[in-house]
């Protein structure tokens, strides 16, 4: 039969304390995009990227953290400014990336960078269905038009 001394029940609520605060962490993490997200070709339905998305203060930002359609040294032809032909691989493409206090599982108000045309949309990104491991990701020209993939968390 166990006996219950204090260094026990010290040790027992120390593991329990580190479990929940583990738990805690990645409760969080999977009800907010941060984490590594596939990108999908639209034309092939094949993984393009992955994209490493991260807080910065009270936004997210995202990076191009791996290209797996083997162009590793692909740069941004099409882009201007500072990004004119820099490399594509540990670019930052998301910026000011903030939560929707109107909707749960919602962020809004940053941009996105399309590195193939050099072109920034209005980002919006969301959960549907309490389903984390898929992030909707919703980029809006200034005409209104837009366009919608779905990210596939790592």
């Amino acid at each position: 039969m166990a006996r219950y001394t204090p260094d026990n029940i010290m040790k027992n609520f120390l593991i329990l304390l580190t479990s929940c605060a583990f738990a805690t962490a990645l409760s969080a993490q999977l009800e907010s995009p941060v984490g590594r997200w596939t990108t999908i070709s639209d034309e092939s339905g094949e993984g393009n990227s992955i994209i490493q998305i991260y807080p910065n203060g009270d936004t997210y930002e995202g990076k191009i953290s791996e290209i797996l359609t083997g162009n590793s040294t692909a740069v941004c032809s099409e882009c201007d400014g500072p990004l004119k032909d820099q490399p594509v691989l540990g670019m930052k493409i998301l910026e000011g990336l903030a939560a929707d206090p109107d909707e749960p599982a919602s962020w809004d108000g940053g941009t996105i960078l399309d590195p193939t045309k050099g072109t920034k949309y209005k980002l919006a990104v969301w959960f549907e269905d309490g389903d984390a491991s898929v992030l909707y990701v919703r980029g809006k020209h200034w005409t209104g038009l837009y366009r919608t993939q779905k990210w596939i968390r790592e």
